[in-house]
């Protein structure tokens, strides 16, 4: 099955979450989805701002100033960022203000002359050249009009974001809950990282990298203890996880071994198998099930090809299922500058390292159990079944979440 039928199926049982909450902006809601269109209730700036040192003027009385022959204004006060201009002061036609960068500009001024263009008079200036009507001034609103959307619903907030709420006093937004998601890890052979090192046993280094991946987009990842190749323990683990998790994603078990019991398991609970086994390499025996209304996503046991299949579906997922395209992968087109002199009898995705139109493979080995240079990665080279490539070929590839 190609990969693009295994998403399709998985996408058919993903239910668009109404869940939402009121997050205040001290909490960390960088990566959180909001729910809800973000309003603008005041203009940015609120009144008109200079946009450097200089003098408010009338545009009109400084038509003509040169050097050689100045135009002289009379300074009415100075103004600095934060102060209010006073009642009572003429700020009629030839007249001017001394002003600091970001300080009110009154009303009757339409412009600001920079410093460097005067004598830097105090009771009066001489201006040396013109400017043009609203040259150097902000206008209110010129930034942000009052009743524009700030932020779309299903935008996912950034540190911008955060800026742009804080710029009109926002001290809270609408967004959607986190999915929680569930990482069961089978596996005998598994340690704990805080565990001492055993012989024949691993540390379980594939719960970390998904952990890491699913956090980092603002989700949450329900903790699970390592699950022996026992079926018991495992159909006690996902019962809990189903009942607990919006998603669940096992890693481990999944093949054809005397001690893959994932299939079983899941059929001898009454799932739905979407899948079991995409034209894909690494990770061909990937399997989607549905049970008891959650999809289960059941990875390799090695890191690289659970990660590149968790890539592969677990986004489009969570894109449905939080209202947001936020988590859609991106894909690009690039230029190869590696060699890769294999011929695959199956679609494969290649770990590789994209930049300005140009992608790479990394040093070292290749092989799905090798963690060590994924350091170097940001995107996986989506490669046809039976294709060669050259250094300067065109390959599409899909950017790492």
């Amino acid at each position: 099955m190609e990969i693009e039928e295994c998403l399709e199926r998985i996408l058919g049982k993903i239910q668009a979450s109404n869940k939402t909450e009121y997050v205040q902006l001290g909490e960390s809601i960088c990566g959180r989805i909001l729910a809800e269109d973000v309003p603008a209730k005041y203009n940015v700036p609120a009144f008109p701002r200079s946009a450097m040192d200089g003098y408010a003027v009338h545009s009109e009385d400084i038509t003509g100033a040169t050097k050689e022959a100045p135009v002289v204004l009379r300074v009415q006060g100075e103004l600095c960022a934060g102060d209010v201009p006073q009642k009572g002061v003429d700020y009629g036609p030839g007249t001017a203000v001394r002003i600091m960068t970001g300080a009110y500009v009154p009303e009757a001024y339409d412009a600001v002359v920079m410093q460097e263009m005067t004598d830097y008079g105090m009771e009066q200036v001489e201006i040396y050249a013109p400017v043009k009507a609203y040259q150097n001034y902000c206008k209110v609103g010129e930034d942000i009009a009052e009743g524009s959307v700030l932020a779309k619903k299903g935008t996912g907030i950034t540190p911008a974001h955060m800026a742009l709420f804080a710029s009109l006093g926002i001290t809270g937004v609408p967004v959607m809950t986190k999915a929680k998601v569930a990482v069961i890890s089978t596996g005998s052979e598994l340690m704990n990282i805080w565990e001492e090192p055993e012989p024949g046993k691993i540390y379980n280094s594939i719960f970390w990298m998904l952990k890491g991946a699913i956090e980092q987009q603002g989700l949450s990842v329900m903790d699970c203890p390592i699950c022996r190749d026992e079926e018991d323990k495992f159909k006690a683990e996902l019962g809990k996880a189903l009942s607990e998790a919006d998603f669940i994603i096992t890693t481990g078990g999944v093949s054809v071994g005397k001690k893959d019991i994932v299939p079983k398991v899941l059929k001898e609970m009454g799932a739905e198998i979407l899948f079991h086994g995409a034209d894909i390499q690494p990770g061909t025996p990937t399997l989607g099930a549905y049970l008891d209304g959650k999809v289960v996503l059941a990875l390799s046991g090695n890191p690289y090809a659970a990660l590149a299949n968790f890539e592969l579906y677990f986004w489009a997922a969570m894109a449905k299922r939080m209202g947001s395209e936020t988590f859609l992968t991106k894909c690009r087109n690039a230029v190869l500058k590696s060699d890769y002199n294999k011929i695959n009898k199956h679609r494969r995705l290649i770990r590789a390292y994209y930049e300005d139109g140009e992608v790479r493979l990394p040093s070292g080995v290749h092989a799905s159990s090798v963690i060590s240079n994924l350091t170097e990665c940001n995107c996986f080279i989506d490669l046809e079944a039976g294709r060669k490539v050259e250094v300067g070929d065109t390959v599409r590839v899909r950017l790492i979440k």
